[in-house]
């Protein structure tokens, strides 16, 4: 099967498919200029005639291009391997090699610096022949899956190791992920979050279920609350920081049509929760999304009530928490529809990754509440451990970042030689010129936590580094 079969297997003719600028592209457009791409690529004689699934490189920014030259991609039974535009050259041309890409399709805005053999210029875009460097690649494996994506973790935490997601698995997941979302032709979806990490489990399940993508161009908060206005949309998709960018707009109301803002990427804070919600009069739907799982658990159902949590398990899905400790927090376990096909290098089936009874660790950890709601405590790898005794960087960060002079922190693991380690926190004040005393930051933590919980050092910076999706880097 094709995913793209699936997508334009019901004509929607001129109903919007995206919406940039104002201006719309309808579904019978889109797939034109999908056709058109795809015959253009098909015509190159840079293209991997004769490869079955030819893996394709693509890096293109942000906008109508890059969906229509994904979707020309699959057409053809390519692989798409995106290119994070965040990424130094160093690093692009290391996922090229380790993915033995076939070709390199890239635009000016984020052209391909590495060696290549040669290159063509296919409609304003530039295809280059990948350089060919082997790579430990099951070929035979790979193929048997049908892949349509290869896809490298944001690099938050450990070493990526390439998920491949076939075109069925790829369907599955976008179906169980709209059981929740429940999006459809009715509804306008304004995307904010980079293509690269987000385009084959977000916007291929707004395609698929009729809906509108409205492509925003800017990350300020005053920008987007304009964007949501100006194109009637209904379902807002982003990350914490993005909320807490919108809910510091003077002008924040609440909008008539909005009728999911769903938080995912990072944890969302207490603070841009309350904040979002008393501006917009809306609660934030958290969601657990995993490049692994997809969208497996959404806090649709008590959003208002319990804002933390990041909810219940999504349509066919399962969660367990492994060996849960005395305030019930241990490790996430999922189970369900649209789990990945295998990991690329080293090669790694799913069937080889998941327990024996089709568990798969995320690594996340967390805890269930008595009414059923997951939420998340943190990672297993960001653990604190201080003497023995067990903190998460994300607890210490909500509670500093009620303090009235905190706009965000972040907190990490100091060698310390008595505890083996004790928590340090970075800080990014309210007033940069007027930061809190680290007295006043002590005091504060001490209401709330645990004294071995409380940070020993205190660094005031003018900002957090981040990933593209807008999750804090650790």
């Amino acid at each position: 099967m094709n995913i793209i079969d699936e997508i334009f297997r019901h004509p929607r003719g001129e109903a919007p498919a995206l919406i940039t600028r104002g201006a719309a592209v309808s579904y019978a457009d889109l797939e034109s200029r999908m056709e058109t791409a795809a015959a253009a690529l098909r015509a190159s004689a840079l293209w991997p005639v004769g490869v079955r699934f030819p893996r394709v490189a693509l890096s293109i920014p942000n906008g109508v291009d890059h969906i229509v030259w994904s979707l020309a991609v699959l057409r053809l039974g390519g692989v798409l391997v995106p290119v994070p535009g965040e990424l130094a050259p160093p690093e692009r041309l290391a996922l090229v090699e380790t993915t033995a890409c076939h070709a390199v399709l890239a635009a000016a805005g984020q052209a391909w610096t590495g060696p290549c053999e040669e290159t063509e210029e296919i409609a304003g875009l530039t295809l280059h022949r990948a350089p060919g460097v082997p790579a430990e690649i099951a070929e035979e494996a790979l193929a048997a899956l049908e892949p349509a994506l290869i896809r490298f973790s944001s690099g938050t935490t450990g070493r990526s190791k390439g998920v491949v997601l076939s075109h069925r698995t790829l369907l599955e997941r976008v179906t169980a992920g709209n059981s929740g979302l429940r999006i459809g032709p009715g509804d306008r979806v304004l995307w904010i979050l980079p293509m690269a990490h987000h385009f084959a489990v977000s916007i291929v399940l707004y395609l698929l279920h009729g809906a509108a993508t409205v492509l925003a161009e800017s990350h300020l908060g005053a920008d987007l609350l304009a964007e949501l206005e100006s194109s009637a949309a209904t379902v807002l998709y982003a990350a914490p920081y993005h909320y807490a960018l919108l809910a510091g707009c003077p002008a924040a109301r609440p909008l008539p049509t909005l009728r999911l803002a769903v938080s995912t990427a990072a944890p969302l804070p207490a603070t841009v929760s309350a904040a979002f919600r008393e501006k917009f009069a809306l609660p934030l739907t958290q969601g657990l999304g995993i490049i692994e799982a997809g969208l497996p658990v959404l806090n649709t159902d008590a959003a208002e009530e319990s804002p933390e949590a990041v909810g219940r398990p999504q349509a066919g899905f399962e969660v367990r928490i492994d060996q849960p400790d005395a305030q019930g927090i241990g490790e996430i376990l999922l189970r369900g529809p649209g789990m990945f096909d295998a990991y690329l290098s080293p090669w790694r089936p799913r069937a080889e990754v998941l327990t024996a009874d089709g568990w798969l660790r995320t690594g996340d950890l967390g805890k269930v509440s008595v009414a059923g709601l997951l939420t998340l405590a943190g990672r297993l790898k960001s653990v604190i451990n201080v003497a023995g005794l067990k903190c998460f960087p994300e607890e210490i960060e909500a509670v500093l970042n009620t303090h009235p002079d905190v706009k965000e922190s972040r907190v990490y693991a100091q060698p310390h030689p008595d505890t083996g380690s004790t928590p340090a926190a970075e800080i990014v004040p309210v007033l940069p010129g007027s930061p809190p005393k680290p007295v006043s930051l002590n005091s504060h933590c001490r209401r709330s936590l645990a004294a071995y919980k409380i940070p020993l050092r205190f660094t005031f910076v003018t900002e957090l580094p981040r990933t593209a999706s807008g999750k804090i880097q650790r």
